[in-house]
């Protein structure tokens, strides 16, 4: 389980370890907690026998300086296929990862970028078939609109064990292009 980090303005900063949320808790950082699953971590005994344990709770908000994050979300396979639900845009099927390309929807040999809203995931078949032309010269049309994920959709990306109590927080400010918790495509 990985605990979603906040800062003290709810603003979500990333995934830790269990370990690493015991260490914001012993320090005293924990300001909050939301979410209703925890996990109990266990330590050692005291000379009376009784065992110490800790509640880390699945969401925590922590002290610290308040970072709004406007960084540049990395575009890579894994997320990008995670962020089309593992479908070939073009096509509509659903494959594994390991049948999945990333496409570029105009070609970087005609000055196309491989940025979010240039990229679309394909089966190979597909990425062959369009080749080094647009959608519109391959008679190839998409299925789906492509976007650039939000910092809460980035964190859902990167996390495939992600909690119902995190999903659940992230999805209030998810895109409203994309049904990610239905797992439909809109376009």
């Amino acid at each position: 389980m990985y605990v979603l980090r906040l800062n003290q303005s709810t603003m979500p900063l990333g995934w830790i370890t269990i370990e690493e949320a015991c260490k914001q808790y012993s320090l005293g950082n924990v300001l909050f907690e939301l979410g209703t699953a925890k996990r109990t971590l266990l330590g050692g005994h005291n000379r009376d026998g009784e065992q110490s344990q800790l509640q880390i709770a699945s969401i925590i908000g922590c002290k610290g300086k308040v970072i709004h994050q406007k960084g540049k979300i990395p575009l890579c396979n894994r997320w990008l296929f995670a962020r089309d639900n593992y479908t070939c845009l073009y096509c509509a099927h659903q494959f594994r990862p390991g049948q999945l390309t990333l496409d570029h929807i105009v070609p970087r040999s005609r000055g196309g970028k491989k940025t979010w809203m240039n990229s679309a995931t394909a089966c190979k078949r597909c990425n062959v078939q369009k080749g080094a032309r647009t959608p519109e010269e391959a008679n190839m049309h998409l299925i789906a609109v492509p976007f650039k994920p939000n910092m809460y959709e980035q964190l859902y990306l990167r996390n495939n064990r992600i909690l119902e109590d995190q999903k659940e927080y992230l999805s209030t400010q998810f895109s409203s292009r994309r049904d990610w918790l239905g797992g439909k495509l809109v376009a």
